[in-house]
């Protein structure tokens, strides 16, 4: 009741103007009644842990046409970000079009097991989707064939139900009403659902014995804060050649969909829920672990909006709110006014935005609070929490990421230089600034540089979070409970294991 009250007051307080005018561009802009419009179906295609590394994004060794035909059919952005670099938080956000910092929904799979209520006036998108007629699905399989896994992973357990029961199959979409349809991507991840990793010597990705050798150890080129090395590489061609299977589940998907005449009735929204699944991307606050693809593809049937041509790429500063905003407004529902997504498209689109926020807190049993705010060319990102940062222990990431370990072992040797060991020797609290123009792999930090340029986007950049911090209400600052945080490290040494390093610490 606390958090909620909080955070009433704070919306109060900081978007009472902004509510105003709103209000009257919502009454301009509201689309017609249900009964007065037939309204396409929507469906989301979610990756998993991926950013650009698509063929329409310009990506190499990897196949993907299926998602690239989207692309060219379609509306495709090339600075969306999600709101957190890890699953749960960000699908938590993206579920209700608010940033997981303002909902208490931050840290990693929180309020599974308590009383847990979102804040007022906040919803699951199903939930509004359903009050407007729709049917709301969580598909896994399609013709006996596996597609999507049925994943939920949210921060929020006591709303009711997500889904329409029985709604994991192809068949239980009905002919005669709209439908919203979710399918999470099997690819790319580890293998870990038996909840045994611990016991295996290396963890395969899913699908991994059965996805094409399109990327090979040769073929690649890690990028330059991994030290070039053949496991790094191996991992590297393991991860593209994941992205490419995913593609090809996806296209049994928009095959069904074109077969069963239903392709141009239905958005097709494809993203990433967080970015790249490598050592330095989910779970950090860097471009790989946010910058996510987003494609929209707009159905023949129904009036195409504006930005929706064919082949249209957009780079403007995007959120994953505000896909939840977007999708509200193409099933015929004003978004509420305290909704922190913006609308992407048709006449009246949201205001556009200057920055792209992000949040990280505590991830499985290892606590960092970071945060982080993209411009269209500068990227800031914060330390607050104190100790090493990526050189942290995370038992998931020591037992699966097998490059973690390595480099690990190499600073131990004294084998890393440059940028690797830069970043096993970074701790906090610390500053980070990067110039994604002309440093997209941000290995040079400028917090401390004496250019103009640089220092005038750093306190812009500082102030732009500052402000963030404020007007969203970020209960980050807010620790939790250590009674909370303990029992995470036991289910990660019973799920992964304990690394030796760690044990010889004697913690």
């Amino acid at each position: 009741m606390q958090a909620r009250s909080a955070y009433m007051l704070l919306f109060a307080r900081h978007h009472a103007v902004a509510a105003l005018i709103l209000l009257a561009f919502l009454h301009v802009a509201a689309p017609s009644t249900a009964a007065e419009q037939k309204r396409p179906s929507i469906l989301w295609l979610i990756g998993e842990n991926l950013t650009h590394d698509l063929g329409c994004y310009g990506a190499k060794n990897v196949r993907t046409p299926h998602l690239d035909r989207l692309a060219a059919e379609g509306l495709r952005f090339t600075n969306c970000f999600a709101t957190n670099p890890a699953c749960a938080p960000s699908r938590s956000a993206f579920f209700t079009g608010m940033y997981q910092t303002s909902t208490d929904t931050h840290p990693m799979r929180s309020h599974r097991n308590d009383d847990f209520r979102l804040p007022d006036g906040v919803r699951p998108v199903t939930h509004r989707l359903r009050d407007a007629g729709y049917y709301c699905a969580n598909l896994k399989t399609l013709d006996g064939r596996e597609v999507g896994t049925g994943k939920l992973d949210l921060n929020f357990v006591n709303e009711g139900p997500i889904y329409e029961a029985g709604s994991d199959d192809w068949s239980s979409l009905l002919r005669d009403r709209p439908f919203f349809a979710v399918v999470n991507a099997l690819e790319s991840e580890y293998d870990i659902y038996d909840r045994q990793s611990w016991k295996h010597p290396r963890v395969e990705w899913v699908g991994e014995r059965e996805h094409e050798k399109i990327a090979t150890p040769e073929s690649v080129t890690p990028p330059p804060y991994y030290p070039d090395r053949p496991l790094v590489r191996e991992e590297w061609a393991r991860y593209l050649n994941s992205v490419s299977g995913m593609d090809k589940r996806f296209g049994l998907v928009l095959e069904k969909l074109r077969a069963d005449e239903r392709l141009d009735d239905t958005v097709v929204i494809f993203f990433g829920d967080n970015g790249r699944l490598e050592p330095r991307g989910i779970h950090w606050c860097y471009d790989s672990g946010l910058r996510v693809p987003l494609v929209i593809r707009w159905p023949k049937n129904f009036p195409t909006p504006p930005q929706c041509v064919p082949g249209t790429v957009c780079g403007d500063l995007v959120s994953l709110l505000d896909v939840t905003a977007t999708t509200l407004m193409i099933a015929g529902i004003t978004p509420p006014l305290t909704m922190q997504g913006h609308n992407l498209l048709g006449d009246h689109i949201g205001p556009a935005r200057t920055y792209a926020f992000a949040a990280r807190d505590r991830i499985d049993e290892t606590v960092q609070r970071i945060r982080s705010v993209h411009d269209r060319r500068f990227h800031y990102i914060r330390t607050i929490s104190t100790g090493p940062t990526f050189a942290s222990l995370n038992r998931y990431k020591e037992k699966c990421f097998p490059i973690l370990p390595l480099m690990r072992e190499l600073h131990a040797r004294g084998e890393l230089t440059g940028p690797p060991r830069e970043l096993m020797e970074r701790t906090g609290p610390c500053e980070e600034l990067y110039d994604l123009q002309t440093d997209p792999h941000e290995i040079r930090n400028l917090a401390a540089s004496g250019e103009p340029a640089h220092a005038a986007a750093l306190a812009r950049l500082r102030a732009a979070l500052d402000t963030w911090i404020v007007e969203t209400g970020d209960r980050g600052a807010v620790p939790e409970p250590a009674a909370v945080v303990a029992p995470f490290a036991q289910e990660m040494h019973d799920w992964f294991g304990t690394p030796d390093w760690w044990r010889k610490t004697g913690d």
